[in-house]
C-alpha cells in the first residue's frame, strides 16, 4: 500500500506530487528573479557545475562536474515530463542546450588546454 502511494506521488501530475512541487519551486525562482526560463537554465547549469566542482574537488576538466550537470538537467526535464504528461520537445531541447552549453565548453576548454599548450611549445617531449 505504501509503495503504491509513493509511485502515484511521483508519477501523477498535480500540485502535491514531486513533479508538481518541483514545478512550483521552479516557478518561484522564475517569479522571484524575473528572469526568463532560457536565462535561468544558463545560470542553473553554471551554478550546478561550480557547486559540483567544489563538492567533488574535481577539476572542471574532469567529466565528474559536467556529469552532475547532466544528471541535474535530466532530473529537471523528467519532472517537466511527469508534470505536463508528455514531452514538449521544442522546449525540452532548448532547455538541454541552454543548461549544458557553457558547462560543456568549459569542461572541454580546461580538458584540452594542456594539449594546446604543449603543441605551442614545440611538441610533446619538451
Amino acid at each position: 500500500m505504501i509503495a503504491h502511494n509513493a509511485v502515484h506521488w511521483v508519477s501523477r501530475p498535480g500540485p502535491h506530487t514531486l513533479p508538481g512541487l518541483w514545478h512550483q519551486f521552479i516557478d518561484w525562482i522564475g517569479d522571484g528573479t524575473g528572469l526568463p526560463d532560457t536565462i535561468l537554465h544558463i545560470h542553473a547549469g553554471m551554478a550546478v557545475l561550480m557547486l559540483a566542482r567544489v563538492v567533488t574537488r574535481r577539476s572542471l576538466g574532469s567529466l565528474v562536474p559536467l556529469s552532475v550537470v547532466i544528471v541535474a538537467e535530466a532530473f529537471n526535464e523528467i519532472m517537466d515530463r511527469l508534470q505536463f504528461g508528455s514531452w514538449r520537445w521544442p522546449d525540452t531541447t532548448l532547455d538541454i542546450v541552454n543548461t549544458l552549453l557553457w558547462p560543456t565548453i568549459i569542461c572541454l576548454g580546461v580538458r584540452f588546454r594542456p594539449m594546446i599548450a604543449r603543441r605551442r611549445n614545440g611538441g610533446w617531449g619538451r
